[in-house]
């Protein structure tokens, strides 16, 4: 129930109505906003709420919702229903767009996903996808338009047979007329008789000639018109007259054909109208939910969930109307907290005039009406609302002459429909509860009326100026006094509503303020008495004190959030660093096992090149028994848990220098040995071998790369290249970069290598791995070697697959260009050589093509 009739007036609620209706797309939307109404369902409320929420979401979220046509062709569709109308061209192109827009809607919202489990669909936006339920779209109908309109709305030649044969004929004919009018027209400028810039004019729906008056006799024909000066007439020559004549029976076929057209296809729409005018209405319901979206985001208003009981704690509450008139003038709002529940249905809110009370009562009666009709309210997140089956509200003047009422009798009508009508689920909203009469009686009824509510657990809102309705909230449980407080140093109204104590009127402040004499605001404190005075002033002290101690508070419960946004911050930044610490310590634990790795292959190698030099099994053996030993000692350690990344560092050193220094014992004594057999050999070597060192290298000698000792087998010998094999690896070079050298001698020399190097793996090692790092790091994927001569390019070539291979790179570009092909055939016949390279192809087109070779490498 809402009390009385004119509840919306009062509370501003038509003005929302206007707000609302400037959102809308259409009529459809507009004539629903007329339609909006109060529910005390909390159910349909919430589905209400649902709906705006989740198309306030959709439209944040997406811009691909259809929302382009909505026409409201309820009218028409509902004029067809007499046999024998039609709708016309414009129609139904209108209803075609409109019907499309529908369908599409529909579809959107009935996306869904499948649940793996259930065979369930979970919809995006449930609340908005069960207003489609039972919405007929008309597909079939949107087809058979198509086949009648075109994209202009316009009806189309292929409609029928006989239109496209009476168009044919209609088109023929006015170009014959025209052809012959303009014939006419000519001979007519050559003889003088018309201007030269003249041309033919429409008029009547016949085309004609301008002439001027006096040489109107010269041409033979019907003069029709003549211009608004009276210096042109209009002459249509007799031979067009049958021609023109013929056009105005044809355009009258061709209409009698499309109403017959249109007449069809009204038929065909017929039985249909009821489904058509409920999806119309589905339509209607789309527009006022976005307009409602629309509204939230203009009053920064949200949808909260509402509780099937009389109930309201709002946070932040905020006037949407005071809201946008201040924002015009540059000013903010003062929010609003209040709260009625069981234990504190009726508040008593007091204060100063113009302080803010009438606004606070406004406040609660159109947000709490606008939430039950199903609009978004401008209220905080974290608050929460209720349901009431009846709001009624006594605000205003409502002395009525022809009723004979007076101000206070209408006020004592208000308070009698409201005691007969009010219950447990009613909110009262009353505005100077007990005024326009006598202080005294007044205040009495007020008090006695107000028990009525309280014993009918009514919720209310109720302002006052009357100290025993102030008093009357400290006997009775559930009513609750409230202030709305003042700056008594600079007179000034604060708007802040505080509840659990009243406010004073501050009259004798507000009367000084205004300019009253001295000697007057002195004798009414005399009439009032010095107790009234003293107590009024009591009040005003404990406001204050309440608003200082209330302003403590709350500072205090901000440096205790700011404290513990410090100590989060400290404790998430501890977190950071331990975990920092272990990613350190692993990363330490991973380089130590990549270091085992390296130490282990280097050692391998030397056990490899020892066994192909036909070392004794025993060396061999005491190397593995090294390798072993080393890895150990490394394993042995726990760098894992809690230990510093020094404590780890120098482990790994001491690991290194015992190492280190074993190793290089054994070296000592293993290159005694190799020493005394060397200098028996050196002799014999040298002298057979002088000979052999002078001649030009052949396939099959023994090589080394000039100032290194890496030996190689020369493979293959092209002109100055030559293919060699170092260990696993095979290259090209050039001649003068290599030099033969002994076998003998470099069997010594590697046996004595491979002894010390087996003391020196681990420090190798990491001079290996930074040298490693160094070449990927500099290396680039792409080679450009456009320009080059043959032989430069296959070198460039040669060095860049080499140093692909070495660091482990999969893939690598070579950029040749296409000019002759030559450059490009070299290259690919140089990478067929290498083993490792496992396919080789052209770029793809967009990027290059055959002026760009793919190299993938094992």
């Amino acid at each position: 129930m809402i009390y009385p009739n004119n509840f919306e007036n009062k509370i501003g609620f038509d003005d929302i109505r206007t707000l609302l209706k400037e959102r809308c797309q259409s009529s459809l939307g507009r004539n629903m906003v007329d339609e909006l109404a109060f529910s005390s369902d909390a159910d349909e409320v919430n589905e209400w709420l649902q709906q705006a929420n989740e198309f306030r979401r959709l439209k944040e979220t997406t811009d691909d919702f259809p929302m382009q046509y909505f026409f409201d062709m309820r009218e028409s569709i509902a004029r067809i229903r007499l046999t024998g109308t039609h709708l016309e061209e414009n129609e139904v192109f209108d209803l075609r767009r409109s019907l499309e827009t529908i369908s599409n809607i529909v579809i959107y919202l009935n996306k869904g996903n499948a649940s793996e489990d259930e065979e369930k669909v979970t919809y995006t936006y449930p609340a908005l996808q069960r207003l489609t339920t039972d919405i007929m779209t008309f597909p079939a109908m949107i087809r058979r338009i198509d086949s009648i309109l075109d994209k202009y709305g316009k009806i189309k030649d292929g409609a029928s047979m006989t239109l496209a044969s009476i168009r044919h004929e209609l088109q023929k004919t006015e170009g014959s007329i025209s052809r012959t009018l303009y014939t006419i027209l000519h001979a007519a400028q050559r003889d003088g008789l018309v201007d030269k810039d003249a041309a033919p004019t429409m008029r009547d729906g016949r085309l004609m000639i301008p002439v001027a008056p006096g040489l109107k006799r010269k041409i033979n024909g019907i003069v029709h018109d003549e211009s608004a000066t009276g210096k042109t007439v209009f002459i249509e020559p007799a031979e067009v007259v049958e021609a023109n004549n013929r056009v105005r029976e044809l355009e009258a076929e061709e209409r009698r054909e499309v109403i017959r057209i249109l007449t069809v296809f009204t038929d065909e729409v017929r039985p249909h109208v009821k489904e058509i005018l409920d999806s119309y209405r589905f339509l209607a319901i789309i527009d006022l939910i976005q307009a409602k979206a629309a509204f939230a985001q203009l009053t920064k208003a949200f949808e909260p969930k509402v509780e099937n009981k009389p109930h309201l704690d709002w946070i932040r509450a905020i006037h949407p109307l005071l809201q946008l008139s201040l924002e015009k003038q540059g000013k903010k709002v003062v929010p609003l907290d209040i709260l009625l529940e069981q234990d504190k249905r009726l508040l008593i809110i007091s204060g100063p005039n113009a302080g803010g009370k009438s606004v606070c009562l406004k406040t609660v009666g159109l947000l709490q009406y606008m939430l039950q009709c199903g609009l978004p309210i401008p209220i905080g997140d974290r608050s929460t609302c209720g349901i009431f089956k009846n709001i009624m509200i006594d605000i205003g003047d409502e002395q009525s002459i022809e009723d004979d009422l007076s101000t206070y009798s209408s006020h004592l009508m208000n308070m009698k429909q409201m005691i007969k009508n009010c219950d447990a689920h009613t909110i009262l909203l009353i505005d100077e509860f007990g005024g326009g009469t006598e202080p005294m009686i007044g205040g009495a009824i007020a008090e006695a009326v107000l028990k009525q509510f309280w014993q009918k657990k009514a919720f209310g809102v109720i302002t006052t100026h009357y100290q025993n309705l102030k008093h009357f909230a400290d006997d009775h449980e559930g009513v609750v006094n409230g202030a709305m407080l003042y700056d008594r140093h600079q007179m000034q109204a604060l708007f802040q509503l505080s509840i659990g104590q009243p406010g004073s009127s501050f009259a004798i402040e507000i009367a000084r303020k205004t300019g009253l004499p001295e000697e007057v605001i002195k004798d009414a404190s005399d009439i009032v008495g010095q107790d009234y005075i003293q107590s009024d002033k009591y009040l005003q002290d404990i406001v204050r004190d309440k608003r200082y101690w209330e302003g403590k508070r709350q500072t205090i419960h901000q440096h205790e959030k700011n404290l513990e946004g410090h100590i989060q911050r400290y404790e998430t930044n501890l977190e950071e660093i331990e975990r920092e610490r272990k990613q350190i310590l692993k990363r330490a634990q991973q380089q130590a096992e990549e270091l085992l790795a390296e130490a282990n292959r280097k050692i391998e190698n030397a056990i490899r090149e020892i066994r192909e030099a036909q070392a004794e099994k025993e060396r061999t053996r005491e190397i593995r028994e090294e390798l072993q030993e080393f890895r150990q000692q490394v394993q042995s350690d726990d760098t894992r848990g809690l230990m510093s990344e020094e404590e780890f560092a120098r482990k790994l050193r001491q690991m290194e220098e015992r190492k280190a220094r074993k190793a290089q014992r054994k070296a000592e004594k293993a290159q005694k040995k190799e020493e005394s057999d060397k200098r028996q050999q050196t002799f014999g070597a040298e002298r057979n071998s002088a000979n052999d060192l002078n001649r030009p290298l052949q396939k099959g000698d023994t090589v080394r790369i000039k100032g290194l000792n890496t030996i190689g087998t020369v493979e293959n010998i092209q002109g100055k290249q030559i293919t060699v094999i170092f260990g696993d690896v095979r290259t090209k070079m050039k001649a003068e970069q290599l030099e033969r050298c002994d076998k003998g001698k470099v069997k010594s020399e590697d046996t004595s290598a491979a002894n010390k190097h087996a003391g020196l793996a681990i420090l190798t090692s990491k001079m290996t791995r930074a040298t490693m790092e160094d070449r990927k790091q500099n290396f680039h994927q792409d080679i450009d070697v456009r320009g080059m001569r043959g032989d430069e390019a296959i070198d460039a070539v040669m060095h860049f697959i080499d140093d692909a291979i070495l660091i482990g790179m999969s893939r690598v570009r070579i950029l040749h260009g296409t000019g002759t092909g030559v450059l490009r055939q070299l290259i690919r016949q140089y990478l067929r050589t290498i083993p490792n390279v496992s396919h080789f192809r052209d770029e793809h087109v967009q990027f290059g093509g055959a002026g760009i070779t793919v190299v993938d490498i094992d």
